[in-house]
């Protein structure tokens, strides 16, 4: 049975009770959990002109709090030697985006904690893994100008963005007991645009 809750990834206690809850009480198995908490900081701007404060605000939520909900989410797993954990990461993270520094710097950590952990955790039936998605077409997406759209589109070689579909299914494999023999790993959802 799939559960979704809302949780602040910056506070701990929240994540505790939301996975608690997931699994039916404290003590309970939880099997998978999907992170997509994420924050887009600042845009637009130089390095040299974002403020250390927006810098850390990015932070809080796009590593500090992936590695909370990791934290959160492995001594929940251990005791039953099983368990899958998936964060989605960016593209960005692969590549770096001008302008978008925060987001960008964050994801890379989040994708270098994500090999850390897999290694750590490869022995316990635990794997944790990435995914980096290039542009996905959500409701956010038709909020912004054209040009802005036509600029990432026309980075992938495919020249569409993806969907939340396609998104979802790889989301669903990854987090499934199918998903057995990778961890560490970063899945590319990007039409072509990561090759590596």
């Amino acid at each position: 049975m799939a559960s979704a809750a809302r949780a602040d990834v910056t506070e701990p206690a929240s994540l505790a009770a939301a996975f608690d809850a997931a699994a039916g009480g404290p003590g309970g198995q939880l099997h998978a959990v999907v992170n997509c908490a994420g924050v887009q900081g600042p845009l637009g701007r130089r390095s040299h002109e974002v403020t250390l404060e927006e810098f850390d605000a990015t932070y809080a939520v796009n590593l500090r709090g992936a590695l909370a909900v990791s934290q959160a989410a492995v001594v929940r797993m251990l005791p039953f030697r099983y368990g899958r954990i998936v964060h989605v990461a960016s593209i960005a993270g692969k590549e770096g985006n001008p302008g978008m520094i925060g987001y960008s710097a964050t994801k890379a950590g989040m994708i270098g904690m994500v090999k850390a952990q897999g290694k750590e955790y490869a022995e316990d039936g635990i794997t944790v893994n990435a995914l980096a998605p290039a542009v996905i077409h959500t409701a956010f997406l038709d909020t912004q100008p054209a040009e802005v759209v036509a600029y990432m589109t026309e980075r992938i070689p495919m020249r569409r963005t993806g969907t939340v579909e396609e998104a979802a299914a790889l989301l669903a494999w990854m987090a499934s007991p199918e998903c057995s023999f990778t961890t560490g790993f970063t899945f590319d959802l990007s039409g072509g645009r990561a090759t590596y």
